[in-house]
């Protein structure tokens, strides 16, 4: 005789919902989770290096474009800035909730980080090597997520998030060129 798992009517395995209540130190990750847990927490933390990197940049190109006609420009290097500290606070929580440790080391940012920190003082080399940083970042996201699949569709989701305003920054980056 085999053995069976419980269920409802609607399909839905009652036992594994029952096991969910186990383990609470566990937090959300319940015996349920697909995912491959260390490799998701390495991409969450090499993508929060990232973040990290994007702020530093962005930040340091605001400080230091100056000049009445780059008035636009730096305000959207500041609204970018703002925008990569989100997603890195994003990552951060994901990278907590699925029982990992967000990885700020400032001695590793640099090795772990898909886009480089540039210190340029020309106005329009700020912009290419935003853009550059923000097209790896869009195919960093996407690779991960492709890597990542619906094995866990909660950190897929905020992947492709980020993922879509790093487009709108590229895009942004992209109409400042001249």
């Amino acid at each position: 005789m085999s053995e069976t798992t419980p269920t409802q009517a609607s399909g839905i395995d009652t036992a594994a919902i029952r096991a969910a209540a186990q383990n609470l130190s566990d937090g959300p990750v319940t015996a349920g989770y697909k995912g491959d847990r260390e490799a998701v927490l390495k991409m969450l933390n090499d993508a929060l290096a990232t973040e990290l990197v994007c702020i530093n940049r962005y930040k340091r190109h605001y400080y230091t474009v100056s000049g009445k006609n780059n008035a636009a420009v730096k305000a959207e290097f500041l609204e970018h800035a703002g925008e990569e500290e989100k997603h890195a606070d994003w990552l951060a929580e994901r990278i907590v909730q699925l029982n990992g440790a967000p990885d700020y080391n400032p001695a590793t940012l640099h090795e772990r980080s898909h886009a480089e920190y540039d210190d340029s003082l020309e106005v329009q080399s700020m912009i290419r090597a935003n853009l550059i940083a923000e097209r790896v970042a869009i195919e960093a996201y996407r690779q991960m997520i492709e890597r990542i699949g619906d094995t866990d569709p909660v950190t897929s989701q905020l992947l492709v998030r980020i993922m879509a305003e790093e487009e709108e920054h590229a895009d942004d980056m992209r109409d400042l060129l001249e």
